[in-house]
């Protein structure tokens, strides 16, 4: 099928290519010349493990093009939008970026054209993007939710071995062709769910709450496992057994950030109360996930007293591995805590380093990049370890020891055993983990 893709972010680029990896003839469109630029010449603009060799390869199988124009959807059998809403400040999402890119594709727009919502929008979207566009246009068209269940770092195996697609229309026509399109992807089993436009939209901001939820959740059980001594690694393994619970998003940590989880809390949040409501529950995961990115800095009050002149040694800036995405990352936080503790930061990461950069130097944040992992430590007095890297699991701890002016480790991932921390006398802190 010929497919219009808007928008080249995480979701618009996995998106566009990965259909494109299906034999399709997809173009992906984005107003950023400079970025599509780049593109066309293979090089990727996220990090996303195995995304840049899958754009390569169809791009010289002439199946996958750039353009900073629309007229590729006077030809496609659909458009998929993929553009960015994010939070206003009253929680709710800011659909300019939709409604400036759906202005744009209206002279395009032809009989049949499916447009496909593949952004995280409001309920209700789907049907004012309706009744928008049929006041611009004669033309036969139909609207189809399609949301995205994608996991940074994991996006690309996410898109090609899909655990259920799901697909929001009352129309048999977009139906047809969206399962047609999305049936290479299923070889086993078919897993598209067909349901309304309305239920598409909530299923979407229901699954990311609830996963926000869990995350939450365990990390309140890790505090109370603090005050108790129960080791809350112990309590994870005996809880996720349970088929009802499952083992995922129950890892306890600095607390959840980048684009989806913060943004769709605040959105359902603020439908709620627009829909006089409280989501009493969402809320409280909401408010547990703020204080538990500064969680560990407590323990560093605690340890140090005074915070004062200290250097501290940070691995790892973006939100989670395999990404180099820092939105609402709990680095911005314990950065933000230790710079008014009057504390010196020194940080590294492998790929989010750069972008961290940036984002301390325009908002205010002091915080030095270091190109080396082992050369952040050099006179610092600990180590704190944010994100789970795959490089940071298995460290030279003695090459740690020596090069700390303390033996000091505050580990706010769970990524170390006791036993290694006892035998290299560290002062060790963790979460929900007894000492």
């Amino acid at each position: 099928m010929k497919l219009s893709v808007i928008g080249t972010g995480y979701v618009g680029l996995v998106t566009g290519t990965c259909f494109a990896e299906m034999g399709n003839n997809v173009e992906c469109i984005d107003i950023d010349e400079k970025k599509v630029n780049m593109m066309r010449d293979g090089k990727c603009p996220i990090y996303e493990p195995g995304l840049e060799p899958m754009m390569n390869r169809n791009i010289q199988d002439k199946r996958l093009t750039f353009s900073t124009g629309y007229e590729s959807i006077k030809d496609s059998v659909a458009v998929f939008m993929a553009v960015g809403t994010p939070s206003r400040d009253d929680g709710s999402a800011d659909l300019k970026y939709m409604y400036a890119a759906l202005d744009s594709l209206v002279p395009f727009i032809h009989d049949d054209l499916i447009v496909i919502l593949k952004s995280t929008v409001p309920i209700g979207t789907g049907s004012a993007v309706k009744e928008y566009l049929a006041s611009k246009t004669d033309k036969k068209f139909h609207i189809v939710n399609n949301p995205e269940f994608l996991k940074e770092g994991a996006a690309v195996n996410d898109f090609m071995k899909p655990e259920r697609v799901v697909i929001g229309t009352d129309n048999d026509y977009a139906w047809e062709i969206m399962d047609k399109l999305y049936d290479p992807f299923f070889r086993l089993s078919k897993r598209t769910i067909r349901m309304s436009n309305l239920s598409a939209e909530m299923t979407k901001y229901a699954a990311n709450c609830f996963l926000a939820t869990k995350i939450s959740f365990m990390n309140e059980i890790s505090r109370l496992c603090d005050k108790t001594g129960a080791d809350v690694e112990e309590v994870r393994h005996g809880i996720s057994t349970d088929s009802r619970i499952g083992t995922q998003f129950l890892y306890p940590g600095p607390g959840y950030g980048g684009s989806c989880f913060p943004k769709d809390v605040k959105a359902l949040l603020y439908t709620a109360r627009q829909n006089d409501m409280e989501l009493e529950i969402i809320k409280s995961a909401e408010d547990v996930n703020h204080e538990q990115k500064t969680y560990m800095f407590t323990k560093m009050q605690a340890h140090f007293g005074d915070l004062k002149g200290k250097k501290v040694a940070l691995w790892g800036t973006a939100f989670k591995a395999n990404t180099d995405d820092i939105r609402e990352t709990p680095a911005i936080y314990m950065v933000k805590a230790l710079n008014d503790a009057g504390a010196e930061v020194v940080f590294y990461d492998p790929v989010a380093d750069d972008n961290f950069e940036a984002y301390a130097n325009e908002n205010g944040l002091k915080a030095t990049k270091n190109d080396s992992k082992y050369g952040t430590l050099d006179g610092a007095d600990c180590l704190l370890v944010l994100t789970e890297w795959k490089e940071f699991r298995m460290p030279d701890f003695m090459e740690i020891k020596n090069r700390l002016n303390a033996p000091v480790i505050f580990d706010a991932r769970n990524l170390y055993k006791t036993k290694y921390m006892k035998e290299f006398e560290f002062t060790y802190y963790a979460i929900g983990k007894k000492i």
